[in-house]
């Protein structure tokens, strides 16, 4: 089944919900490294967006329910945070402009821009102990899924299976972007916080389905 407006909204929601769930766990993971904020400005930003959706009422184009969910981002989440969540949003939002329903190709066409869209922003890549070392294996695990015949349910376990291992091999990793990076060798074994709500986020994805 295609993902439309009403999918996209139900996995939006289910975001939100666990964001606020794991609130207090990502601040502390930022505690360690970073402003200590991560869980507060995720949980504040989904909230908004959900809040806007449910007030304006969603749109059939799912292009600009994402276009929507990224703009409402930057303007609502403090730190790096709300930029590079917000650009990924939009620049899947612009990929998919005008589709009503998404087909497992367009997932894959909006991951591949929401990661393109980060690195520009973040000006980052795999292993400098960021989001990316989550979503760079997440959006090749989709990709080589599609590629080998599995369904859109198994593609997205696939996803954030990879995303999820991404996410715990950032611990041993030296931080060279962003406030982590402040602490040099100090940023070693500990989970980025960024890393860490990129996977959430697409496991949720992948329970929706």
């Amino acid at each position: 089944m295609a993902v439309d407006s009403a999918a996209m909204l139900a996995w939006l929601e289910k975001v939100a919900g666990r964001l606020h769930e794991q609130r207090a766990y990502l601040t502390d993971l930022d505690a360690a490294i970073g402003d200590a904020d991560h869980g507060v400005n995720m949980d504040r930003g989904f909230t908004a967006v959900m809040a806007k959706l449910q007030a304006e009422g969603a749109p059939a184009d799912v292009g600009a329910i994402l276009k929507t969910v990224g703009a409402t981002l930057v303007s609502t989440v403090g730190g790096a945070s709300g930029p590079l969540y917000g650009t990924a949003f939009l620049r899947a939002g612009m990929a998919l402009a005008g589709k009503t329903a998404l087909e497992p190709d367009d997932i894959e066409d909006g991951l591949k821009a929401a990661l393109e869209g980060i690195k520009a922003r973040g000006k980052a890549q795999a292993g400098e102990k960021t989001m990316i070392d989550a979503l760079e294996p997440a959006v090749a695990a989709f990709s080589a899924a599609l590629a080998a015949g599995k369904d859109k349910r198994a593609a997205l376990a696939a996803t954030a299976d990879a995303a999820e291992e991404g996410m715990r091999a950032t611990i041993p990793l030296l931080a060279t972007k962003g406030r982590a990076s402040y602490l040099g060798e100090r940023s070693r074994d500990h989970q980025d916080p960024g890393a860490t709500s990129a996977a959430m986020i697409l496991r949720a994805a992948a329970d929706q389905e």
